[in-house]
């Protein structure tokens, strides 16, 4: 366990500290806020309500992952109480909205992770690909940005594609 914190800790400070550019800093300070419940609420009622027929059932389970997944993440972050790494640690690059909230797992990374694993049972290779490629950014922003350690986004991205998985497993087979 020591090894494994002694890592996310040396990766997170790769990631907040090393790797610095003032494009980086605009174009994660946008796509962090792809995880957010603005962005993602309103992308699943945007599925459901104005994408072809064939989409809604996507946008649903999207909505359901999101709530569902929101929930697990809410119960952990009670249960584990993981201070935030611009809290825990010297000299973190952190973005304007410092978060007051526990760091684990990153509810920005459950819900981008949450609505974009349904779309993968529908979309091309191609697609797909770049949907877990955007969900991966958002992840990397969070820790970028100094508000979450590695395996806070690990967890959160496991959450929400489990419960992802789940809701179209169940959807399906009703």
């Amino acid at each position: 366990m020591q090894r494994l914190r002694k890592f996310d800790h040396s990766l997170f400070i790769w990631c907040n500290q090393r790797v610095n550019h003032i494009v980086l800093d605009w174009l994660l300070g946008l796509i962090t806020h792809m995880g957010g419940a603005t962005f993602t609420i309103l992308c699943t009622v945007v599925v459901i309500w104005l994408a072809p027929h064939n989409w809604g059932p996507v946008g649903l389970q999207c909505l359901a992952a999101l709530t569902f997944s929101h929930v697990i993440a809410f119960l952990v972050k009670k249960k584990m109480r993981r201070i935030r790494p611009f809290h825990a640690l010297q000299q973190v690059k952190v973005g304007r909205f410092p978060l007051k909230d526990y760091s684990f797992p990153s509810g920005h990374t459950t819900a981008i992770f949450a609505i974009v694993t349904p779309f993968l049972f529908l979309a091309s290779q191609g697609v797909a690909l770049f949907l877990i490629f955007c969900a991966g950014l958002v992840a990397f922003s969070r820790v970028y940005w100094g508000y979450h350690y590695p395996t806070d986004c690990l967890a959160g991205g496991a959450i929400g594609t489990g419960s992802a998985m789940l809701m179209v497993y169940i959807t399906s087979s009703l």
